[in-house]
């Protein structure tokens, strides 16, 4: 069946290899628009991105016709190869086998547009650690956090 009409809005948050601060502010802007067309291209609206050193959030409106798993798999293979290829980070970058993804209901996009684009003053007071951590105890129910720190399942 065809879905000609959908509202499905996901909130990604793709981690660096090893969760490595290697995204240097100079080469930020030309990461977001490669992903920016990336995600058109895919018949799907970005409403928000930013690059932060370790991790990406971006808040899609993604077409009825991909999953989450597909969208994030698209950009994150092509990004990696436009970054390699650029050498925008040093050093190169390998693929991180894990994202995020919250759906965001249509009420929500204004907010989550604005803490997005607030990244910069966020990680002022917030750690990226902590941030993660955050989304994973309120959005994650059967999250739990081992001994080691806050990546296991």
């Amino acid at each position: 069946m065809k879905i000609e009409f959908n509202n499905l809005y996901t909130h990604f948050v793709f981690i660096t290899n090893l969760r490595q601060p290697v995204i240097p502010e100079k080469n930020r802007i030309e990461i977001e628009k490669y992903i920016t067309g990336i995600v058109k291209n895919h018949d799907s609206n970005l409403y928000a991105i930013y690059a932060n050193p370790e991790h990406v959030h971006m808040l899609i409106s993604r077409a009825s016709t991909l999953s989450e798993v597909e969208l994030s798999t698209i950009i994150s293979d092509s990004s990696e190869k436009f970054i390699n290829k650029h050498r925008l980070v040093v050093p190169s970058t390998r693929e991180q086998q894990s994202a995020a993804a919250f759906s965001v209901s249509k009420s929500g996009i204004d907010a989550v547009c604005k803490y997005i684009l607030n990244q910069p003053e966020h990680h002022k007071r917030v750690s990226f650690a902590q941030e993660y951590e955050h989304f994973l105890k309120v959005y994650q129910a059967n999250y739990k956090i081992d001994k080691i720190g806050l990546w296991g399942h």
